[in-house]
């Protein structure tokens, strides 16, 4: 430090005929490259140390790249301040640019070194199903929390930042009373923000919702595909994107078909003539589901649940292990179950009876073959 100091005092002797906000601007300007080019230098070091050995340390130092950069800079610029010839309100202007930028390093690396520790908490679920409960829980809870965490951390960076002006000094105290930014500083604006990151918690915490769960929402069917701190986003199941308010999931009733389990009963309802042969489809009902590689093996009923003036209604349930699975299987059954009775039984299909009266006259032309 001494020597970069006193070569860069040298350096701004020999500029005196240059003006003193210029001689600044180049010392600064050295600094700064001095720094960069010093990361540069000991990021490819580390990175041919770490290579193949120690990928896990490799992979945080990647994550903190930013960090480190940011924090080599801050270091040079402050290294060189007492060097660099500069009035006094242009000193303190700098000064508080540093102050600023120091607080926001302190930010970035705890916001950083969060994701960082939810990576690491993380890596023991990697390895799990899709549909693994256990780690669509922590995989939801981490993202959620992780999220509100990154809201809280730049609040309270901003609110720091602010604090370093004297004129705008009180509105930082307001951010650090969280509970006065919706009254002094953004008003009913950020009312809505915080009930959203409050309802993350929550959600974070009871779980009516995880990632990957299938749900039903405003009579759409669709599967969570990303929590966020203010809103989630459902899949829909033909590829549209449904962006519902966190507040949605707590305020509102709302279908969850795998809150318990991902295995589902899928049911095809089909409405048949009272001729239809009940037992022979319930022995083509279990032919198909075995031939079948969506069905889990639990569960295959066929029973008449209803009749009506024409028709008699049959149910029949399949079991599968996940709503994408239990979809197919039920229009697999659908299909084949009616080609079934199209080729077999085709008296089994629904088809409406008129009665009709013949008179003595109409039956001796009708034997006669008269028209």
């Amino acid at each position: 430090m001494d020597s970069l100091r006193t070569a860069l005092a040298s350096l701004r002797d020999t500029l005196t005929w240059l003006p003193n906000p210029v001689v600044a601007l180049i010392i600064i300007a050295i600094a700064l490259l001095i720094a960069i080019a010093l990361h540069r230098w000991v990021r490819h070091l580390i990175r041919r140390l770490l290579t193949g050995r120690f990928p896990f340390l490799l992979s945080i130092f990647e994550e903190m790249r930013g960090v480190t950069r940011l924090a080599l800079v801050i270091v040079a610029v402050v290294i060189v301040f007492p060097v660099a010839p500069m009035n006094v309100e242009t000193t303190q202007l700098l000064a508080r640019l540093m102050s600023i930028a120091f607080i926001g390093l302190v930010g970035w690396t705890a916001m950083t070194g969060l994701h960082i520790a939810a990576d690491v908490y993380l890596r023991q679920f990697r390895d799990a199903s899709e549909d693994s409960f256990l780690a669509r829980k922590h995989l939801t809870q981490v993202q959620v929390l992780l999220r509100a965490g990154d809201a809280i951390i730049v609040i309270l960076t901003f609110a720091a930042a602010l604090m370093t002006f004297q004129s705008v000094r009180q509105y930082g105290y307001s951010l650090f009373a969280s509970a006065g930014v919706a009254g002094i500083v953004a008003g009913l604006a950020a009312r809505p923000v915080l009930s959203n990151i409050f309802a993350g918690v929550q959600l974070a915490m009871t779980q009516p919702i995880r990632i990957n769960d299938t749900v039903i929402v405003e009579n759409e069917w669709g599967t969570i595909e990303e929590i966020t701190a203010t809103y989630v986003v459902v899949r829909i199941w033909d590829l549209r994107r449904l962006i519902v308010p966190l507040t949605y999931f707590i305020e509102k009733p709302f279908q969850n078909w795998t809150r318990d389990s991902s295995a589902l009963l899928g049911s095809v309802f089909f409405y048949l003539d009272y001729r239809a042969p009940i037992e022979a489809m319930r022995e083509k009902l279990k032919e198909i589901v075995e031939n079948s590689k969506d069905w889990n093996g639990h569960t295959v009923t066929l029973l008449v649940t209803d009749t009506r003036e024409t028709t008699m209604e049959v149910r029949a349930v399949m079991s599968a292990n996940s709503s994408g699975q239990a979809w197919n299987l039920r229009c697999e059954v659908r299909e084949e179950m009616i080609a079934f009775l199209q080729a077999e039984h085709p008296e089994a299909l629904p088809r409406r009876r008129t009665d009709m009266e013949i008179t003595a006259p109409d039956a001796a032309q009708i034997a006669r073959g008269g028209g």
